[in-house]
C-alpha cells in the first residue's frame, strides 16, 4: 500500500506543472466582459493527468495580502464556451469579493491544448476541474484547504461530478445545469426511446470509419448563422449569446462551429453522478425559473444528501440568464454560500 501512494504521489506531482505569463490589462483585454479595475488577472498554466496543459486566466483582488492565503474557486464552462466569456464573468465577480479565481478552458477547446480539437470527453473534463484543483492547492496565495468549484451549463455536471470524487473540493455551485451524459443519450426531456438511441450509435459509428479513412474529424452542427424565427426559445436564447457581441468569442465552439461530432459516443456509454449521493461538501444548485434545463438541477437534488445542500431558482430566469445577466446571477447568495463553507 506504501509503495502504491508513493507511486501515486509521484504520479500527481508530475503533472502539477505551473507557470503564469501575461498580466492582462485595458490595451490587451479579449474578453466578452468588462474589465473590473479592482481585479488583477494573468493567464496560467497546468497540466492535467492526462498531460494536457490547460489554459487559464487567474484573477485576484487588486489590493491582494501577499502574506496571507486566500480561499480559491475553479471555474469553468458553458459547454462549449470558452473562458472568455461566461466563467471569466463569474470568476472577476468572485475576485472582486475577495476570492482567488481561476478560470480556465477544458481540454480540447479554446487555449488549452489536446488533439484532435473540439473534443469533449466525459472523464477528461471532470478531471480538468480536479487538475484546476491541483493549480490552486500549490497556489501560493490560495489556501488549499478553501477551495471550491463553480460549474455552469454542462460543466456544472462535469463539476458535480468532480465534487463526487474529489474531496480537495470543500464547497460547489453548480449554475444553469446540464447533464450531458443524459441528454446526449436520452434527447431532451427523455425523449429518446432505446430504438433511437441504437440509430444514433449506428450513425456516430459509421462515422467513426469515415474520419478514419479521411484522417480527419467531422464536426457535427452547431447553432445557425442566422434565425429563421421558428427555432425554440432555447435556440435563440443561445444565439443571442453565442452569435452577437453580447458573447461573440473567436475561440469558442458555440459561437463559431460545432464539436466534434463522435464525441457523443462516450456521453451515450458513461454517465456522470453516478455517485453524487455519497458528495459530503456543500452545494449549491441554481437554476432559472423559466429555464428549458431546470429538470437535470431538479433531478440532481434530488440524489443530494445532508444539511449542506440546497437549491436556488431564480425567478423569471432563463438558461443563458445564468451565464451573464448580472441582475439574475445571485452572487451575493454565492458569496455568502462560499463564505459558510469555506472556513
Amino acid at each position: 500500500m506504501k509503495n502504491i501512494l508513493l507511486f501515486l504521489s509521484i504520479l500527481i506531482i508530475s503533472f502539477t506543472e505551473v507557470y503564469a505569463v501575461e498580466t492582462q490589462n485595458n490595451e490587451n483585454w479579449d474578453k466578452t466582459f468588462q474589465k473590473n479595475d479592482n481585479v488583477t488577472v494573468e493567464k496560467v498554466y497546468f497540466k492535467n493527468r492526462y498531460g494536457i496543459q490547460l489554459a487559464g486566466d487567474l484573477y485576484m483582488p487588486k489590493n491582494i495580502n501577499k502574506s496571507k492565503k486566500y480561499p480559491a474557486i475553479a471555474v469553468s464552462g458553458p459547454f462549449g464556451a470558452v473562458k472568455e466569456q461566461a466563467s471569466g464573468l463569474y470568476a472577476q465577480t468572485m475576485a472582486e469579493k475577495g476570492y482567488i479565481a481561476l478560470a480556465f478552458d477544458a481540454s480540447y477547446t479554446g487555449e488549452s491544448s489536446g488533439e484532435p480539437r473540439n473534443t469533449a470527453s466525459p472523464d477528461i473534463n471532470t478531471e480538468d476541474f480536479s487538475a484546476a484543483v491541483d493549480f490552486l492547492s500549490n497556489y501560493k496565495y490560495a489556501d488549499a484547504e478553501k477551495i471550491g468549484i463553480i460549474g455552469i451549463c454542462g460543466f456544472g455536471g462535469f463539476g458535480l461530478n468532480a465534487a463526487a470524487m474529489d474531496t480537495r473540493i470543500k464547497a460547489a455551485v453548480i449554475s444553469t445545469m446540464y447533464d450531458m451524459s443524459r441528454v446526449t443519450a436520452n434527447g431532451y426531456f427523455d425523449s429518446l426511446d432505446e430504438k433511437g438511441r441504437y440509430q444514433l450509435k449506428q450513425t456516430l459509428n459509421k462515422q467513426r470509419t469515415e474520419d478514419f479513412k479521411n484522417g480527419t474529424y467531422k464536426i457535427a452542427a452547431g447553432l445557425p448563422d442566422k434565425l429563421t424565427g421558428k427555432e425554440e426559445q432555447f435556440v435563440k436564447d443561445y444565439y443571442n449569446y453565442y452569435k452577437t457581441p453580447r458573447g461573440y468569442h473567436k475561440r469558442s465552439i458555440n459561437s463559431n462551429s460545432g464539436w466534434n461530432m463522435t464525441s457523443s459516443l462516450s456521453f451515450i456509454n458513461m454517465p456522470i453522478l453516478a455517485y453524487s449521493n455519497e458528495i459530503e461538501s456543500a452545494v449549491l444548485i441554481i437554476h432559472g425559473e423559466k429555464a428549458h434545463s431546470r429538470y437535470f438541477s431538479e433531478d440532481a437534488f434530488k440524489k443530494l444528501k445532508g444539511n449542506n445542500k440546497e437549491l436556488l431558482i431564480i425567478k423569471d430566469a432563463s438558461h443563458v440568464d445564468l451565464y451573464d445577466n448580472m441582475e439574475k446571477i445571485p452572487f451575493d447568495k454565492i458569496d455568502s454560500f462560499f463564505n459558510t463553507y469555506l472556513k
